[in-house]
């Protein structure tokens, strides 16, 4: 029976990319499916802000960053925190990308053009001790034209193979089934779908206007997760992060369901850590929404006061940028699904960053002038847009006319100004002198110790209620569904496994599919920077074996 191409690759996001582009280089013919069209792309990856996890980079040693494998893979281990007998692979693929983060996978992105911009960013700062959670340095390296500026070349490698005549891109195309017409599977099936002219994001229709059935001596799967499925994200909610929210807005679109996990499992893939996930607490609406429930997510530096609904501050180490999933289990844990930042126009001017392409047009669009314009201005635009459009952001020159502004915007006022006062005040005292007991104010003063969060990301440690520094602003934090930890069980060769441990004959899976490699390389929780690189990097494992597999 005659094949239609040698490897079929499910999903368009950037771990299909990388993975085809592997094929191509090695000379097989692909067919490349998504459900979504073709101006998707790319999918999650287009609109991210394009951050990579580096080892000992040039940008670390220039901003005078001392770094090492061993450093990296201590930070790792203690933020995976690996005790299932089910993290077998997920500990391989974890020691193996701390290995690609500390040697080529720099030089393999730079020889395809990317570049980065020159201020090493210190995400997840952890906060405990030496081997517990987070990054002991700053490793997150943005990328010069963020996400749209990392898929570009493999999009281009990839086009390139459809100049070749090795790659049909197969848009609109869902797929229903996996099966066998001999011993492996190599048979995908499923449904066209009309053809839609939406904007990249937009939902598009489901009207059914055909059938299709491919056949291929290997399959890769890389469908994504489920951050787009509020449902299936409760079902699978752990007990250890208290009950799911009542309320969630969406780091992703809807179609980022899940569906093909399920698929997969279903013709006999493992699929384990379902309950491990990756949502974020800093959340805000979109003042301008592409998908339906479109959330933003807040980069916050370490300054803004953070307290839970009922406006008492978060225990250290708590503090904005430091722990997400631990700020996660807290505030699930008191009986809210929303907390607040509250802040000044100093500390928002020079702190707030918004993840995303589309909410750093100066980085995606590679303009060197715009990036100088930002840090000139009082507030960047972006997040000027959300003060003045923004429904979860109260602006106003008097703490009495913020709260009551706070207290405007949830079903009960909870917040006392009284007590809100006196907490500011306390924190405020503890300015006057370079030496505290408030650790978050020695927090931001350790983060001023850094070159780059003191040229860039942390404001000098001011009183919030000066005058001066105001107005004053509050922002009502949403709690935003992003990332699938878990995913599709895979050896190092990104094979996909069954319940006892076999490869699945014929299948594979990379990205967020196979919990960025493994079935979940980051363990619990992630370093920041590892989901774009753990699409790369296991998707070119995926690609480069399904090759030889074929050849």
């Amino acid at each position: 029976m005659a094949y239609d191409a040698d490897v079929i690759v499910i999903g368009a996001g950037l771990a299909g990319l990388a993975a085809t582009a592997e094929l191509v280089d090695a000379g097989r013919k692909v067919i490349l499916l998504d459900q979504e069209p073709e101006q998707s792309i790319g999918g999650q990856a287009h609109w991210s802000f394009g951050g990579l996890f580096f080892v000992d980079s040039p940008e670390q040693r220039r901003m005078r960053i001392k770094d090492s494998h061993a450093l990296a893979l201590q930070d790792w281990m203690g933020t995976a925190g690996f005790d299932r007998p089910e993290d077998h692979w997920p500990r391989k693929w974890a020691e193996a990308y701390v290995d690609f983060a500390a040697g080529e996978k720099r030089s393999w992105l730079h020889k395809q053009g990317v570049r980065w911009f020159p201020v090493v960013g210190w995400a997840e700062r952890g906060g405990y001790d030496a081997s517990g959670h987070g990054n002991s340095v700053p490793r997150f390296h943005i990328t010069w034209g963020t996400g749209p500026g990392l898929v570009a070349p493999f999009e281009r490698r990839v086009r390139a193979g459809v100049a070749r005549g090795l790659v049909q891109l197969k848009f609109r195309h869902r797929v229903t089934g996996l099966s066998r017409s001999a011993g492996d599977i190599d048979t995908v099936s499923g449904e066209v779908l009309e053809p839609s002219d939406i904007q990249r994001g937009q939902a598009s229709g489901r009207a059914v206007t055909g059938a299709f059935e491919f056949r291929a001596q290997a399959v890769i799967v890389t469908s994504g997760g489920i951050g787009g499925n509020h449902d299936l994200v409760r079902a699978n909610w752990p007990e250890r992060l208290g009950s799911p929210p009542e309320r969630m807005i969406s780091g992703v679109p809807a179609h980022v369901d899940g569906e093909m996990l399920a698929i997969t499992e279903g013709a006999g893939a493992r699929l384990i850590n379902r309950d491990r996930m990756w949502h974020y607490t800093e959340g805000i609406q979109n003042w301008n929404p592409i998908w339906e429930k479109h959330g933003i997510r807040i980069l916050p530096g370490p300054s803004s006061l953070w307290l839970d609904a009922r406006g008492n501050r978060l225990p250290v180490p708590l503090f904005p940028g430091f722990d997400t999933l631990g700020t996660l289990e807290h505030i699930m844990k008191t009986g809210y699904d929303y907390t607040w930042f509250v802040l000044d126009q100093k500390i928002i001017g020079k702190e707030f960053a918004l993840s995303g392409s589309e909410q750093n047009p100066d980085l995606t669009g590679k303009s060197v002038k715009g990036v100088f314009q930002r840090a000139r201005a009082d507030v960047p635009g972006p997040v000027q847009a959300f003060m003045d459009k923004g429904v979860d952001f109260v602006v106003e020159k008097d703490l009495g006319a913020l709260v009551r502004g706070m207290n405007a915007l949830t079903k009960e006022p909870l917040i006392d100004e009284a007590a809100l006062r006196q907490q500011i005040t306390a924190r405020d005292r503890e300015i006057a002198n370079p030496f505290t007991k408030d650790l978050q104010v020695t927090a931001i003063r350790g983060a001023r110790a850094y070159l780059g969060d003191k040229l860039i990301r942390t404001a000098t440690p001011h009183r919030i209620l000066d005058p001066k520094a105001g107005p004053l602003i509050a922002v009502r934090l949403n709690i935003l569904t992003r990332k699938t930890l878990g995913g599709l069980e895979t050896d190092l060769a990104s094979r996909v496994l069954t319940e006892g441990g076999d490869p699945l004959s014929g299948v594979y899976a990379a990205g967020e599919a196979a919990g960025f490699g493994g079935g979940g390389v980051h363990g619990y929780r992630s370093l920041e920077g590892t989901f774009l690189g753990g699409c790369l990097f296991s998707g070119r494992a995926a690609g480069r074996a399904a090759a030889k597999a074929v050849s």
